[in-house]
């Protein structure tokens, strides 16, 4: 089997010490690739960044992206989170544009040209008031990370996947791709995610491989759960990123911590593997 880029989000945080126990973890459990998970408040130094690459060189992996992160409160259901989620609150935009910029030029540092981030709860209808200053917003930061040779990546979750395709299609910088997070489409019940690669699966270039559950009630939102254990046709949505001619890597993400969620990520790794093996 081809040699695939199979990781796992990873958080960076105050000590690089750290951070070389969660490398060494990826590293043992046989993957070779993350995301460096990165918020406001991180040491964002030039010295700062050659820690992290020393640290996951050493273990052989690969940051394929970093995870733009925002401060101010943040609520992860369906009242609160969209007027407290990303830079969709116009409250919060200003800031949050300036710390995603701050954590791009860190991604820069560490020789990492792809940049994610959740942007909130984008509006649906195309005549919203909204939708042309959020438009305008992420244009501001994408012709910023395109001046470096940089792509912005929408994660999938909190908009239907044609709503995540018009944004895309509007502010039509030509560095603007996708995160798939092959469960949020299921926790927020926007969309099957197999079926979602149809409307948007060129514009992917990373991955949280994850799983969970549809909601059952109008405020929060579905259950996480272990790759393989939920609505996610990992198969199938291996099978549709090959079809879209995806390339990237198999990031693998699982929302506990401890002993289990390593648990977790050798049963997903495995998973992963097995999906790809049928296909070569």
């Amino acid at each position: 089997m081809k040699n695939y880029e199979i990781g796992a989000l990873v958080g960076y945080g105050a000590d690089v010490a750290v951070l070389e126990k969660d490398f060494e973890r990826l590293a043992s459990l046989g993957l070779n690739a993350c995301q460096l998970n990165v918020w406001p408040g991180s040491d964002l130094s030039e010295a700062a960044a050659d820690a992290v690459k020393a640290a996951a060189e050493k273990n052989g992996i690969r940051i394929t992206a970093v995870w733009a992160g925002w401060s101010g409160p943040g609520v992860w259901d369906f009242y609160e989170g969209p007027t407290t989620l990303g830079i969709v609150p116009a409250q919060y935009r200003e800031k949050r544009m300036g710390e995603i910029k701050a954590e791009a030029a860190f991604a820069r540092l560490l020789g990492v040209t792809d940049v994610i981030t959740h942007l909130g709860f984008l509006p649906e209808d195309p005549n919203s008031p909204d939708f042309r200053p959020i438009a305008d917003a992420i244009a501001d930061i994408a012709n910023e990370l395109k001046a470096h040779g940089q792509w912005f990546l929408f994660e999938t979750g909190q908009e239907t996947p044609v709503t995540m395709l018009r944004f895309i299609e509007e502010v039509g910088t030509g560095n603007l791709g996708i995160n798939l997070d092959t469960a949020n489409l299921i926790l927020y019940g926007k969309a099957n995610t197999v079926d979602a690669l149809d409307v948007f699966g060129k514009y992917v270039r990373n991955t949280h491989f994850k799983d969970g559950f549809y909601p059952t009630t109008g405020r929060s939102l579905g259950s996480e759960c272990a790759l393989g254990d939920g609505k996610a046709n990992v198969p199938g949505i291996v099978r549709g990123l090959r079809a879209c001619g995806y390339e990237g890597p198999y990031i693998i993400e699982r929302e506990i911590s401890g002993e289990q969620q390593t648990k977790d990520i050798a049963k997903a790794r495995d998973l992963i593997r097995s999906c790809l093996e049928e296909l070569d």
